[in-house]
């Protein structure tokens, strides 16, 4: 399988085109708050200029933002949940109708690498298109939800979390108010909690633990996504903002935003052919890929999807 820019992270279902005015954003503000907290918004300083990032990541220049006051559920959208949107709506996510999405190598069984091997991406082989895997069965055929209800929902598109935003009657949030929320109040940390990635020896997130990609020694407690609300939440009492899966946010990715970006609520550029995701997940690990910091950046196509890429919910007040 062809590689495709960005796939060490989170593989792209196909190189992308620009969508302009595929979505217009616009604010939100009728569904529920349940399982949702208000954030005051105001000024922060967001991205970073310290150089421990991916310079086409265009994490910098740190510049300041001012927000709108909005709610952001406390978790990521879960199984259970998502459930309840499919059996709503009677809707198809684009890894069923496609027939297929990418699962991590090591995540499949012995029969089903196997003849998975044909469908590595390469330059990332740990990562392979998989026929069958979809949110009910992240692995690929026979496996299963059951006991996974409160986990993250996966293999999910940008296009699928926007479905679900206007179900709920919520929306995706933009890449500052994602930003703005993971940093729990703190200034200038790299983590939802500071600047140590385990302080005290203690994991504070869900990560890649030993040597990638073949040995996890899974000392955080998991091999896979964690539920939703594993760890202790951050300063604003959110869960899992890093580590554990990465997140969708609304805004096109474009690596030199930042320097002509809005002060005040920015949505990303107009046109883009690919949509910002946040935060890392369990796959990350320093020795390739250290996106598990509340400044890091990353995207994928919006018609993309993994096992290990979800999304939260945002309204506004």
């Amino acid at each position: 399988m062809e590689n495709v820019p960005g796939s060490c992270c989170s593989p792209a279902r196909a190189p992308g085109r620009a969508e302009a005015g595929a979505a217009q954003f616009r604010r939100i503000a009728t569904g529920s708050t349940a399982g949702m907290k208000l954030l005051p918004g105001g000024e922060f300083r967001m991205g970073t200029d310290a150089g421990y990032g991916y310079p086409a990541d265009g994490e910098g220049p740190a510049h300041p933002v001012t927000l709108q006051p909005f709610w952001i559920e406390v978790a990521c959208v879960c199984n259970e949940e998502f459930n309840a949107f499919v059996n709503a709506t009677g809707y198809k996510t684009e890894a069923e109708r496609f027939g297929w999405s990418f699962v991590f190598f090591g995540h499949l069984t012995p029969g089903q690498q196997a003849t998975a091997v044909r469908q590595q991406v390469v330059g990332s082989e740990w990562w392979c298109r998989v026929d069958g895997a979809t949110w009910r069965h992240p692995e690929g055929p026979g496996s299963h939800i059951k006991k996974r209800w409160r986990h993250p929902a996966v293999h999910v598109s940008w296009h699928d979390a926007l479905a679900y935003a206007a179900w709920a009657g919520k929306r995706l949030p933009t890449e500052a108010e994602w930003e703005y929320a993971a940093r729990g109040g703190l200034a200038d940390q790299r983590f939802p909690w500071g600047d140590e990635l385990e302080p005290g020896g203690r994991h504070r997130m869900n990560v890649w633990q030993g040597i990638f990609p073949t040995d996890n020694t899974c000392a955080d407690g998991h091999y896979g996504p964690a539920p939703v609300l594993s760890y202790k939440p951050n300063g604003f009492g959110l869960f899992c903002m890093t580590g554990n899966v990465w997140e969708w946010c609304w805004d096109g990715f474009a690596a030199d935003y930042y320097r002509q970006s809005p002060g005040a609520d920015p949505t990303g550029p107009a046109a883009a052919e690919r949509r910002v995701m946040r935060g890392g997940s369990y796959l990350c690990h320093a020795s390739y890929c250290n996106r598990y910091r509340v400044d890091a950046r990353s995207s994928n196509t919006p018609d993309s999807s993994t096992t290990n890429l979800g999304f939260r919910c945002v309204r506004d007040s």
